[in-house]
Order: C-alpha cells, then sequence, then structure tokens
C-alpha cells in the first residue's frame, strides 16, 4: 500500500517557490490591470474606489459593459487574506463585461489587522453595496482566499441577507482555501492568528450549503496538491448535502494562470460563472 502525510506544510501551501518564474507574479498581473481601468474609464464604463464600509480599503471598483447590465460579477481577490488588493485583477473583469455583465472587484482589510471572520463580514458589505448598484443576479468568483470567501457567502450560514443571497445563481472558487484547519501548521498563520476552532468555525467544507447553493470548484492541473485536494473535497462534500456543485482541474495551469480564462468572453472559465 501506497501512504501519504504532509510533514512540510509551508510547501504544502506555498505556490510562487514551486512554479518555475514563480517570482514573475504579481507584479505580472499590474500593467494589464493598470490598461484595463484606463480603457474603461476613457470610456465612461469604470467606477473606481466606491466605498462600502468606513476602513480605509473597503473600496471596490466597478466596471460596466456598454449596454444595460444582464447582471453583477463580484470578483474576491486572494492573498492569503494577508495580502494584494482590487488593483492586481481589472483586467479578469474583461470576459464577465463583454458578456454584458458588470463586474465589481473589492479589496479589503488584511490580517492581522483583522481576522479572517471579520474579512467574511466586509465581503458580505462590498457585495451587498455592488448589488445595490446593479439589478439582476449576482455571480460570485474568487481566487485562493477569494475562493474561501466567496463560498463562504452561500452556506448556510452567510452573512449576506435573504434579500442579496436570493439573487446570488453561481460561485466559482478558483484555487480556493476552504478547509482552513491545515493553515494552523504554517507559518501563514503568524498572520492569521487562527486558533484551531477559529480555522474550523471559518472553512466551508465544515458547514452546510445554504438553499439553492450552486457552486463550481475550478483548479490548475499544475497546482499544488494540496490546492487541487481542497477544489475536489469542497465539491464533493457539497454535493453530498444537496448542493449543485461541479469539479475541474484545468491542465497545464499553475495557481497564478488559473485566473487567466476570466479575461475571455468564450472561455470555460468565464462561461462557467455566468451559466
Amino acid at each position: 500500500m501506497i501512504f501519504q502525510q504532509i510533514k512540510d506544510w509551508d510547501n504544502a501551501y506555498t505556490n510562487g517557490a514551486n512554479i518555475p518564474g514563480g517570482e514573475a507574479w504579481p507584479a505580472a498581473w499590474v500593467e494589464p490591470a493598470r490598461a484595463y481601468r484606463e480603457q474603461l474609464l476613457a470610456a465612461g464604463r469604470a467606477q473606481l474606489d466606491l466605498s462600502y464600509g468606513d476602513k480605509p480599503r473597503n473600496r471596490f471598483d466597478l466596471f460596466l459593459p456598454q449596454e444595460t447590465p444582464r447582471g453583477l460579477v463580484v470578483y474576491v481577490h486572494g492573498g492569503y487574506w494577508q495580502g494584494l488588493d482590487k488593483s492586481y485583477w481589472s483586467h479578469l473583469a474583461a470576459g464577465s463585461v463583454d458578456s454584458g455583465y458588470a463586474v465589481a472587484m473589492p479589496s479589503y482589510t488584511l490580517c492581522p489587522e483583522v481576522r479572517v471572520g471579520e474579512i467574511v463580514e466586509e465581503v458580505s458589505a462590498a457585495i451587498t453595496d455592488a448589488a445595490n448598484e446593479i439589478d439582476g443576479p449576482i455571480h460570485l468568483t474568487g481566487h485562493s482566499a477569494g475562493g474561501h470567501l466567496v463560498t463562504r457567502m452561500i452556506a448556510a450560514t452567510s452573512p449576506l441577507a435573504p434579500a442579496i443571497r436570493q439573487r446570488v445563481r453561481t460561485v466559482v472558487s478558483i484555487s480556493g482555501v476552504h478547509d482552513l484547519r491545515p493553515l494552523v501548521n504554517t507559518s501563514l498563520n503568524k498572520n492569521l492568528r487562527l486558533s484551531a476552532e477559529e480555522a474550523a468555525a471559518e472553512s466551508p467544507v465544515l458547514m452546510s450549503p445554504g438553499d439553492g447553493a450552486r457552486l463550481f470548484c475550478w483548479v490548475g492541473g499544475n497546482e499544488r496538491a494540496e490546492f487541487i485536494r481542497q477544489n475536489a473535497l469542497m465539491a464533493s462534500l457539497w454535493l453530498g448535502l444537496g448542493a449543485e456543485t461541479g469539479a475541474y482541474v484545468e491542465p497545464d495551469r499553475h495557481h497564478f494562470s488559473v485566473v487567466d480564462g476570466l479575461a475571455n468572453l468564450d472561455h470555460p472559465l468565464t462561461r462557467t460563472l455566468l451559466s
């Protein structure tokens, strides 16, 4: 028999150092994101730094299609709840905007200034404010930590008000971290400050799906084994609890390139999100 066991938890959850040329990210996203923002600003189709709360990072950017929006997409960034912001990802709105949807991209307060549970509440507030701006169905997606955050929005314990939650059609978690308990064993926890109890309380894999939950889990085939495992685990667990779920491993994509499909309206990732 072949047994497996993780002994180096930091290595299991470290992405850049395990990707050839991984040092190019996140800087590689900066220029395409800036160019897209400037393009839509010049066209009068971008509203930047809209406030959804009192803290400095409680801001979101809103990108608009040429016509009346068919609905709202919200993209929540990753960075292990302790890094990055909305400015790195603007170009990933293109696929949904070109499909006729408005796209909101929020920043949120980072650990260790706040705890993960507080970030969940901030993301809920950002989605609510964006939903008050745009009518129609809501589709949520997020990358890595952002995948965790958008999945939390359709758990039975969702912080979203019922009127907003009922508008959520599809959630796509991209390389999501859905079980936070392993992170207690990593150096990431210096800033996350997760206790075993808090990690369990904020893990969607230990929650029930909310009514009508529709979750698709998407991961790159060249990612760390833990991200592939968590991807399959989340979809499988909620399938067994009555949610509509799916899971896909996209070939030849690593943890940073796996989001690229969102920039293309014809890519299966965008089509899945808007389904």
